[in-house]
């Protein structure tokens, strides 16, 4: 459920049975559940496992599940340990708990609970205090590059402490960690065994200090409890009951320490959903979730499927995600059932650059915040939510907010302005504009230009870096100010305005400070990430292009899945508006060469699933249907065609050919397309004709956009009839396979006047 809980259980009143007030008795706290939810509160004995799908309710049902055991007798208070994964999850638990009547009850996450064990057994197990807990462990791990004689910048730090804490909760040590990095596929942020020496440094460094990190709290508790039985006897009579949420982002190292504190027991309920697993970077796995009833083999399993968050529409896309996921969590989706009433179908939209889509999702929030009475949505400014895939792409939507007055808070990151980089960075703009003509680095060249000279010094490059982390957000802050500057520049020079590095100073400053908009009553701006866990009346999902969704540096088929369960999270954080939208360049009057991510193929309008021919949507033409005589294709006109990109109705004759917009980004394989002109002038010239007579450029386009494989997927395609297949299909097929072809000899493979499809080779000369 929500994360933004009020005085009352269920603010929004999307769960059933919500009410305030402790419940008269045991058989009162069962009330208003659902039938899967009922089973959850009365399953008190063996191990359980929930598995639970987005907005199901499942926090409802663990929590009346432990209040039930304890208003019935069955369960003590404090027996009982619940645990999660972030101190608001477990403080909103145990005020449910409270309202239920069962105040006693620990809730706490793996870190709390392992530390307070800690702290009261390390007298006992080690003798004297624990020792200090070091919560920033960055300026640690610096010394340890530093005696490796390594110079890390500010970013490169942050990743390689990430990658420590990673081989911490892995139980990788440090000699190992070259080989488990390779082995999961990690991007390191540097040479692996450099790291893997950083780390084994930063280990010595704690051991002369006598300090412990974050991670450490874990290992020296797991450490303890297995080699001092009577401790972990000790725990295990405290703690008789176990509950476990969002069970699928348990790393190994906690899934240890959870069997430590269960010894032989089984008194265990885990509650989880495969499909939300989004933090595998971390070193979350899902595999202890999808094995439990493995080891344990008498497990009650309860599935909560009853979405009472989402209306229907965003339940089907939501299922329709999933329902193209592949691999061992797509094995167990759970396939979701709305319970509220219908609402608006998902929006899609596709649009010219990334500020118009930044402008026009602004002008569609401002609708949905204008009061009813006065024509709006009257969705409060709370309700709403922008969420997007890295933190950089929050700058345009952090602007187009506020100028259309719009007031907004950033959840998960800095305000763009106020990130570290983009303060450096505007301090060498501002010196650079001083400095003028005379710094000959960027003495004649235009203000784009200037500000990519600065910037590259602070590593702003032309491409992005490898992999992901502090080094990959870092480029983007850098490259949102390169953009900014190319837009401004154009902006100006279109009005016919000389534009200097000082005019570009001043816009900068001028954006920053109308930037601080109020934070309360705001719309949020989110990552994915930084999502999960909560819900809006309406969620625009923003940025949706291939290389964004899925993010450039996902490159396996485990990375591919993850990148779609994260926008199965998006999805499903919306209660009854839902908004996706792509932008087909990246800059005002740039080329339209992005495409809308795959992961929406066959849901939204227009658009055919991944290994599917494109069918137009809502009709259009049908191809390479088998029929007649001869294996010739049959064409079915069913309605109008409609572009597979962005879903508008096509009119023109190329466009329909092509089956989308002129101006719509392709799937184009140029070096094909370029070998196919190749080949068709030479058979134009031996045949003494026009080239379009061979195949029109829209036809060869199309070619190289299908790459067909076989006869039938050729003869699928607009312009290749039957006497063009049979002349020129095997050298057609070759050249979209890779394959060389023999020299051509006169007369042969070229096709004679009147032979086109039509019998009039001037059918399709009006294409270009």
């Amino acid at each position: 459920m929500t994360a933004a809980t009020s005085s009352t259980l269920f603010p929004h009143g999307s769960t059933p049975g919500a009410y305030a007030g402790t419940p008269r008795d045991a058989d009162a706290v069962l009330e208003g559940l659902d039938p899967e939810q009922r089973e959850v509160a009365t399953s008190l004995h063996g191990p359980v496992c929930v598995l639970a799908g987005a907005g199901t309710g499942k926090t409802r049902a663990i929590t009346h599940r432990i209040a039930y055991g304890v208003r019935a007798g069955i369960l003590q208070p404090a027996s009982v340990l619940a645990v999660t994964f972030t101190n608001r999850a477990a403080g909103e638990m145990r005020g449910r708990l409270r309202q239920l009547g069962a105040g006693g009850v620990q809730a706490r996450t793996f870190h709390s609970a392992a530390l307070r064990q800690l702290q009261y057994f390390w007298p006992k197990a080690v003798g004297g205090e624990v020792p200090r807990l070091v919560e920033r462990k960055v300026q640690l791990v610096a010394e340890a590059a530093a005696r490796c004689r390594v110079r890390l910048d500010r970013n490169e730090l942050r990743d390689v402490t990430g990658e420590i804490e990673w081989s911490k909760v892995t139980q990788t040590v440090p000699e190992d960690y070259p080989a488990a990095a390779a082995k999961s596929g990690r991007e390191a942020p540097r040479d692996p065994a450099e790291i893997g020496r950083i780390y084994g440094t930063y280990e010595q460094l704690k051991r002369e200090r006598g300090v412990i990190d974050f991670e450490d709290v874990l290992l020296l508790t797991v450490g303890v409890l297995q080699e001092r039985p009577d401790i972990a006897d000790q725990v295990r009579r405290q703690y008789q009951h176990f509950v476990v949420d969002e069970y699928q982002d348990v790393s190994p190292l906690q899934q240890r320490l959870l069997e430590l504190w269960l010894g032989d027991r089984q008194s265990l309920c885990v509650v989880g959903d495969a499909s939300q697993t989004i933090y595998s970077f971390t070193g979350a796995t899902p595999d202890h979730l999808l094995n439990f009833r493995t080891r344990h083999p008498g497990a009650t399993v309860v599935k909560l499927i009853r979405d009472y968050r989402s209306t229907p529409q965003v339940v089907h896309l939501a299922n329709g995600l999933l329902s193209q996921a592949r691999g061992r969590a797509a094995e167990h989706r759970l396939e979701l059932v709305s319970q509220r009433e219908a609402g608006p179908d998902p929006v899609y939209a596709a649009y010219p650059d990334e500020p118009a889509e930044a402008e026009a999702t602004a002008r569609r929030i401002r609708e949905l915040i204008t009061p009813v009475e006065q024509g709006g949505g009257g969705v409060p400014a709370s309700q709403i939510a922008i969420l997007y895939r890295v933190n950089a792409q929050s700058e345009l939507y952090e602007q187009a907010l506020a100028d259309a007055q719009v007031p907004y808070q950033l959840r998960g990151a800095e305000r763009f302005f106020e990130r570290p980089e983009v303060r450096e960075a505007g301090l060498l703009l501002r010196g650079a504009a001083r400095a003028g003509s005379a710094d000959p680095v960027l003495a004649d060249e235009d203000v784009p230009s200037q500000v990519r000279a600065v910037l590259s010094t602070r590593g702003w490059t032309a491409e992005p870096p490898a992999g992901s982390g502090a080094v990959r957000d870092r480029w983007e802050s850098l490259a949102a100010l390169v953009r900014l500057a190319e837009q401004f520049c154009e902006s100006r020079s279109a009005a016919g305005v000389r534009v200097t590095l000082s005019d570009l100073v001043t816009e900068l400053d001028e954006r920053a400070a109308a930037q601080h908009a109020p934070t309360v009553e705001g719309v949020t701006l989110a990552s994915l990430h930084a999502a999960k866990g909560l819900e809006w009346d309406a969620v625009f999902l923003v940025g949706l292009t291939e290389g964004m969704m899925p993010i450039t540096y996902a490159k396996t088929d485990e990375q591919i899945e993850e990148e779609r369960r994260l926008l199965y999270v998006g999805v499903t954080r919306a209660r009854r508006h839902l908004s996706l939208s792509w932008a087909l360049s990246r800059a005002p009057g740039g080329r339209a060469t992005r495409r809308p991510t795959r992961f929406l193929n066959g849901l939204r309008p227009g658009s055919a699933a991944l290994g599917a021919r494109p069918a137009g949507g809502g009709g259009g033409i049908e191809r390479g249907a088998a029929g007649g005589t001869g294996g010739a294709a049959v064409r079915k006109r069913r309605g109008p065609v409609h572009c597979r990109v962005c879903g508008r109705t096509l009119t023109d004759a190329g466009e329909m050919k092509l089956m989308r917009c002129e101006d719509c980004p392709s799937e184009l394989d140029e070096a094909l397309y370029e070998r196919l002109r190749d080949w068709r002038a030479e058979q134009a010239g031996l045949l003494g004709q026009p080239a379009f007579c061979v195949f029109t450029d829209k036809t060869l386009l199309a070619i190289a956009e299908a790459v067909p494989g076989t006869e039938s997927e050729l003869s699928g395609i607009s312009g290749v009839g039957r006497r063009k297949l049979d002349r020129f299909g095997a050298d057609v097929l070759a050249l979209c396979a890779g394959r060389e072809l023999p020299l051509a000899r006169d007369g042969e493979g070229a096709v004679g006047p009147g032979d086109s499809q039509s019998g009039d080779p001037r059918q399709n000369s009006t294409e270009k």
